[in-house]
């Protein structure tokens, strides 16, 4: 069997909580910033935990996180 290896484009964007939950960066916060209410932005500046839909793929492409 082949080595593992990392998916690097998902390493950079999802880290592992002390619970081990996935966590990643809310989108839309890089431009376009002026028509977007400030409630809006900062709900944007939070994390959130990735869905449980979306773990068991985040899991192959992470197999040392």
């Amino acid at each position: 069997m082949p080595k593992l290896k990392t998916k690097r484009s998902a390493a950079k964007r999802f880290k592992k909580t002390g619970t081990g939950k996935l966590v990643h960066n809310k989108s839309g916060k890089s431009h376009l910033l002026t028509r977007k209410t400030t409630k809006r932005k900062r709900s944007l500046r939070k994390s959130e935990v990735v869905s449980e839909s979306r773990v068991k793929s985040l899991k192959r492409m992470l197999p040392f996180l």
